[in-house]
């Protein structure tokens, strides 16, 4: 076989392949909503029309971690150096009521300003294709991942090491990286001890895995509830959704709630009042 029919031969094969090949998956419309998921099995952005999220104003208890992240994200608003966020705690404090709660709460005073696009944990291996599609949009972008952790074997937070900081690329000027997590440092305790027992140099090896949240900028802390805190939490629900109840009634069935829950969270309150606005016949929008 000649050289030129070698080529001829391999351009077919690559006009084949080019054929087989799906089309490139094209950045979402940023102009179609201020919230989007990424789906990683298809690369797109499905736009969310209506965000599950609560008024700024009725997150009661977190009010020193509420105006750190909005001036925060404002300043990232605005173009200014701004930090990534991971907001770590106890569970059903108000961590991802409180991103989704600031990112309505500017986009409310300035419309199409800011868009927020949440990516699931499982999907944290795709991020370099996802930010790939924020890099060709001039808009300002909390990329946003809720409950992350990792486990075992699970090797995909190195990845997410060098996007947040130290990597060639990073991230996009024009993306801010918010995550919620039960663990401060992101990573289970078995999994930190297991390389603390097993490592050549233990102290190397802890720092490795521990300097993930190192890349987080700001760190917000939240804490479990005490009474007086659960109380005003459902005493701002019940006045912003026209709960007729007298505080006495209130009060009692929500500890005796919290009692049955064992615990005295943002969560717990919300779902008190859920079913208190139930009983009632009132819908809650």
């Amino acid at each position: 076989m000649s050289d030129q029919d070698i080529v001829t031969l391999l351009s077919r094969i690559a006009d084949s392949l080019d054929r087989l090949a799906p089309a490139p998956a094209e950045a979402g419309d940023f102009s179609a909503a201020d919230a989007f998921v990424w789906h990683a099995d298809s690369g797109t952005l499905e736009p969310v029309t209506k965000v599950n999220r609560l008024e700024i104003s009725l997150l009661q208890g977190i009010q020193q971690q509420r105006d750190t992240l909005t001036e925060n994200t404002v300043r990232f608003t605005e173009g200014l150096p701004a930090n990534n966020a991971l907001l770590w705690g106890a569970r059903g404090t108000g961590k991802s009521s409180l991103v989704k709660a600031v990112h309505g709460d500017i986009v409310g005073r300035n419309p199409g300003s800011l868009a927020l696009v949440e990516i699931h944990r499982e999907d944290i291996p795709t991020l370099p294709k996802l930010l790939t599609f924020l890099r060709q949009s001039d808009r300002r972008t909390i990329l946003f991942c809720d409950d992350l952790s990792f486990d075992g074997d699970d090797a995909s937070y190195k990845s997410l090491k060098a996007i947040l900081e130290g990597g060639i690329e990073g991230r996009p000027e024009n993306v801010i990286f918010y995550a919620t997590s039960n663990r401060r440092h992101l990573l289970s305790r078995d999994m930190i001890d297991n390389e603390r027992s097993t490592a050549i140099n233990p102290s190397e090896a802890v720092e490795e895995k521990v300097s993930l949240s190192d890349r987080f900028g700001l760190w917000l802390g939240f804490h479990n509830n005490d009474q007086d805190t659960y109380f005003a939490m459902i005493e701002s629900y019940v006045a912003h959704f026209g709960l007729e109840i007298s505080e006495a009634d209130w009060r009692a069935e929500a500890i005796e709630w919290s009692m049955t829950r064992g615990a005295r969270s943002g969560r717990v309150a919300w779902q008190y009042i859920q079913d208190l606005a139930g009983r009632l016949g009132k819908r809650i929008e």
